[in-house]
């Protein structure tokens, strides 16, 4: 019995091992071929910011005056260029109203986002005007000009709405959703309404967690979007500085300290500001990034897989 168990078990072993798919000399070379090429486009993508980070560290005459990347600190390790940027009490005042469009413009943003892809992903009526009312502000845009004039009819031209509710619509991302939940089963939508729940609820407790992979990209966009966004308050808030978001400030600040060589004793520390704010305004982005990485690959994945 002993003998036929151990056959038994060999050709058990030799039928799995040949279910298995091993990887071909050309699988190889061509996995070896993806490493490298993105782990260039890694390396390339982090030198940069690595050399903001270490020139933002190092002593200002000396880094005048450095040629090519700093991998690390040139002359002294020093904090002048922060202590310059965090002494002017504009940039609290700008994070601070950065943080409140970036939080109200999402918010509203993802709200209507998923209003809206909720309504076109049901088979209606108007399904079909619905999707092409939602795809031609893809396609054609009304400009600056109209869009100025229609924010000053509205009187939101001097106030936090002009940066807040213009921002929050994109079309792109109701189709998203509408994708979104087009990938849910039907027969949990149907079994919801039998049950008696309304469309909110229905879309709310039982579709959206289901459908927030795609909806984590979506908020992450936005907020990317939003934080760095200047352009906007330029136009509608030029001459209101307490309404100022950070991108602002940072571009007044950068401005101002252009031109420092040519005082008669010119400080060198405010060389170091225009990387300051460089890091002072990407660090809360890359600190919140990896909270969305596992969200955005599979969010990424779902929507190239099911339109």
């Amino acid at each position: 019995m002993s003998l036929r168990k151990k056959k038994i078990d060999v050709n058990d072993d030799k039928r799995i091992s040949s279910m298995v798919e091993h990887p071909s000399f050309g699988d190889r070379v061509v996995d070896v071929i993806v490493i490298l090429v993105c782990g260039l486009v890694a390396f390339c993508s982090l030198v940069p910011m690595w050399h903001v980070l270490m020139s933002s560290l190092s002593d200002g005459k000396t880094l005048l005056t450095n040629s090519g990347v700093a991998w690390l600190p040139v002359g002294e390790f020093t904090l002048e260029g922060y202590k310059h940027i965090f002494n002017d009490s504009s940039i609290l005042t700008g994070y601070i109203n950065t943080i409140i469009y970036t939080a109200a413009s999402t918010a509203l943003g993802f709200f209507i986002a998923v209003t809206a892809g909720y309504a076109m992903s049901r088979d209606t009526k108007l399904k079909g005007i619905m999707i092409m009312v939602m795809m031609l502000p893809m396609l054609f845009g009304g400009g600056m000009v109209p869009t100025y004039m229609v924010i000053r009819k509205l009187g939101w031209v001097g106030t936090r709405w002009a940066l807040i509710i213009p921002g929050c619509t994109n079309a792109m991302f109701m189709v998203m959703m509408m994708n979104a939940f087009n990938s849910v089963p039907k027969e949990m939508y149907e079994a919801a309404r039998i049950d008696g729940a309304g469309h909110f609820r229905t879309m709310s407790r039982i579709m959206l967690p289901q459908a927030m992979n795609l909806g984590s990209v979506i908020i992450l966009n936005s907020v990317v979007g939003q934080w760095n966004s200047w352009l906007q308050a330029s136009i509608y808030v030029p001459n209101k500085r307490n309404l100022w978001p950070l991108q602002l400030f940072i571009r007044e600040i950068t401005a101002n300290n252009e031109n420092f060589l040519q005082s008669s004793n010119p400080d060198y520390s405010r060389y170091l500001i225009r990387y300051a704010v460089i890091v002072a305004a990407t660090l809360p982005i890359i600190v919140l990034f990896p909270f969305f990485q596992d969200k955005l690959e599979k969010g990424v994945i779902a929507g190239g897989i099911k339109g």
